[in-house]
């Protein structure tokens, strides 16, 4: 046995125990000559997992061709439907088209098998979920795990149960889509799959988690994915991806340092292989330093932005946070508009909405985001959009004067906030709920709500710019009373906030009760002492 030969025996046995790194340095090591089309395709999987994403094309386009010159058109076309599917992850979506219509006919009579039903997972379910047709997607799942089941192919049945669930959650049938997914996912705790489809049902699950904001299971299923990497040599992608929704969970909590850094690091990996998880991990280094009013959130929005993801409304909040409330409330509305029906896209540009319209003072624009967020949260009943609907409906209260209504659903959402770990979020809620309790008279309530928030604020490192308004007014009760000094009356105060008469005397007699008056000239006189005056 000459060295070439010893080497290949010793690359196929490590590439059948998926011992990567030893399979594909044992290749190395081979004559191309003398790999077979089933070493070739072994090869390029070994180095898949290493990273090495330019070998692993070429490899597979070369075994590609080695299979159907044998005639193993099924075989060719797993492989060319693996090339196309890696193709469109690496933002190649003409390339990975080619390949896949390549799959399709290379399966032209050949009896059902495996790679029919992954091609149907793509034409069936993953296009008509982008669509927006989910009963149509769930038809096309079934189809899959039927097609497993007739086949023995676990990995089939698991992806079927796996696609209908995520078309369930986006019909709004929430509660039988998550059984589904954690129905596939026993499959894959079972070790009943192969590497590779592990990892894609992995972040197919927890992907939809973080969609839906399901916090609690994203992070469960997150856990246990971190947790099957550790034994799974050598991984390089899936690795990358599962940092990035570690990541977005980290933003979350509050661990902002760790969640830039481990972002920052996986980048590159991902721009060669999975773009939109790139885009993904850009947008959380975004996030980060628009949180912390640093210098390059708007470069990072925009890196995201290239790679193709959405960098809203985090570049509106980041305009407001520059002082352009007009400016980032056009940008959040046509966020809104270009997102088109889907509630769940919807659902974060609408808790955004309501933040930017009452800082730019269009509190109806506020409303109806808050009822949307409401009726998002009411359907599809899950922990984050509870939470989010809950601070949309007490700031939208809050900002309407409505103080005795607004105190219960803002002590609501605080504590939802904190049972998720979003100290940040929570921490938002707490000053509006020092407002509420100022406007009740309640001082000591207030300030020890504002105390948590300024701890939360100055250990996280937030760019928090507030003014420091007088003797506990609210914003709203200064947009009033600077209106009062501008001479208005209370029909013109109402139209110019787009609030009624009754909500405008409401907040004219907790202005005079805060500020120890009794009529609207002295009112007048104290708007100009303390600045809150019109700019002419």
């Amino acid at each position: 046995m000459d060295d070439h030969d010893d080497s290949l025996h010793r690359a196929r046995q490590a590439s059948a125990a998926q011992e990567w790194r030893g399979a594909a340095d044992s290749f190395d090591a081979v004559a191309p000559d003398r790999l077979t089309a089933n070493d070739l395709a072994a090869y390029a999987d070994a180095v898949w997992w290493l990273g090495r994403i330019e070998d692993a094309l070429r490899l597979d386009a070369a075994a590609c061709d080695a299979l159907v010159a044998e005639s193993r058109p099924a075989d060719a076309a797993g492989v060319a439907f693996r090339l196309g599917v890696f193709h469109v992850g690496r933002g190649d979506e003409p390339l990975g088209m080619g390949w896949l219509s390549r799959s399709k006919h290379l399966l032209e009579g050949v009896r059902e098998c495996r790679v029919h039903g992954l091609l149907l997972l793509l034409t069936g379910v993953e296009a008509n979920l982008v669509a927006g047709q989910p009963a149509v997607a769930v038809d096309a799942a079934r189809q899959i795990r039927d097609l497993g089941r007739r086949l023995n192919e676990p990995d089939l049945v698991a992806l079927g149960l796996n696609g209908e669930g995520r078309a369930l959650i986006k019909s709004g049938a929430v509660a039988d889509g998550l059984a589904l997914l954690d129905e596939a996912m026993v499959t894959v705790r079972e070790g009943r799959l192969d590497p590779f489809m592990t990892g894609v049902l992995y972040c197919h699950t927890i992907a939809a988690c973080h969609e839906v904001c399901d916090v609690r299971r994203m992070t469960r299923w997150t856990e246990l994915a971190e947790r099957w990497l550790t034994t799974v040599p050598a991984e390089v992608t899936f690795g990358a991806m599962c940092a990035v929704h570690r990541a977005q969970l980290q933003l979350l909590r509050g661990a902002w340092d760790e969640a830039e850094f481990g972002a920052l690091h996986v980048v590159a990996s991902l721009d060669v292989n999975r773009l939109d998880y790139a885009a993904q991990a850009w947008y959380v280094v975004a996030e980060v330093r628009r949180l912390r009013g640093e210098a390059g959130a708007a470069e990072a929005y925009a890196e995201a932005h290239a790679r193709g993801y959405d960098p809203q409304p985090g570049r509106a909040l980041l305009r407001l946070a520059d002082g352009d409330a007009e400016g980032a409330l056009a940008s959040v509305l046509s966020a809104v508009a270009a997102a088109g029906p889907d509630p769940l896209l919807r659902a974060p540009l609408c808790a955004a909405l309501v933040e930017i319209a009452i800082a730019a003072g269009h509190p109806q624009d506020a409303a109806a985001a808050a009822s949307e967020l409401a009726k998002t949260a009411s359907t599809f009943a899950t922990s984050g959009l509870e939470a989010m609907a809950a601070t949309a409906r007490g700031a939208v209260l809050l900002a309407e004067g409505n103080v005795a209504e607004a105190l219960p659903v803002l002590r609501d959402a605080c504590r939802r906030w904190y049972e998720l770990g979003s100290v940040y979020d929570a921490a938002g809620t707490c000053v509006r709920l020092a407002e509420a309790y100022r406007a009740f008279g309640d001082a000591a309530s207030a300030d020890a709500e504002l105390a948590r928030a300024t701890a939360v604020y100055e250990r996280l490192g937030a760019h928090r710019p507030m003014r420091e308004l007088p003797d506990g007014l609210t914003p709203r009760e200064c947009e009033v009373l600077t209106l009062v000094a501008d001479g208005r009356s209370n029909r013109e105060i109402g139209a110019a906030l787009f609030i009624s008469d009754r909500t405008v005397a409401r907040h004219l007699t907790n202005i005079y009760n805060k500020i120890g008056v009794t009529s609207r000239t002295h009112a007048a006189r104290y708007a100009i002492d303390h600045q809150l005056t019109v700019a002419r």
